[in-house]
């Protein structure tokens, strides 16, 4: 049984099923992933640094202690993930055209994060670190946020989200009118939008 640990930099993986054929487990720096599968892979102490997943299907992959660090997620499947095992050192990235539902984020400290175009349904926020994270036209439909720090968080264009102000930081955070119900729903008030 192998212990070195593969280091690997600027390649690119195309069309490969990681589910049946598993990757080497290692360091991969500046790689790109093109239309790979991942599907319920161990990815577990691996180190990904300056890499491009693009349409790859990373659904229920294990993350205890991998290292994302600058990395861009495009047209991405990434149902029920959890983030927040990740190693925390220098965790970092974003998210464009992805589905996320049922994913987790727990207590992560993700600062600056954006998600683009995305689907986060039923996704854990809670007690995580949003300050100045952006969610554009994204869709939040039973996302929680509990004790979530939001400060300067840009939600303007997202929807199908619930915040309670009361429960979050949400210090200079972002809303449109439109959104003005997803931060009054616990009251369970009817808005009206007479001119």
């Amino acid at each position: 049984m192998k212990t070195e640990t593969t280091f690997i930099q600027d390649q690119t993986f195309d069309k490969q099923d990681f589910s049946q054929n598993p990757l080497d487990k290692g360091e991969y720096e500046n790689c790109n992933f093109n239309n790979c599968n991942f599907e319920n892979c161990n990815l577990s102490g691996f180190r990904f640094t300056d890499c491009v997943f693009n349409n790859c299907n990373l659904s229920l992959v294990k993350l205890i202690e991998t290292a994302l660090q600058e990395i861009k997620f495009k047209n991405c499947k990434l149902l029920g993930l959890h983030f927040e095992n990740c190693n925390k050192f220098g965790l970092s990235f974003n998210f464009e055209n992805c589905s996320l539902n049922h994913s987790s984020f727990y207590k992560a400290n993700i600062k600056d994060i954006v998600f683009k175009n995305c689907q986060l349904q039923e996704t854990d926020f809670a007690e995580c670190n949003l300050t100045n994270a952006k969610f554009e036209n994204s869709d939040l439909t039973g996302a929680v946020f509990e004790n979530t720090i939001i400060e300067k968080t840009d939600f303007r264009t997202a929807y199908n989200y619930s915040i309670d102000p009361e429960i979050n930081n949400i210090k200079k955070a972002q809303f449109s009118i439109s959104g003005i119900p997803g931060l009054l729903s616990k009251y369970d008030i009817i808005i009206d939008n007479l001119n």
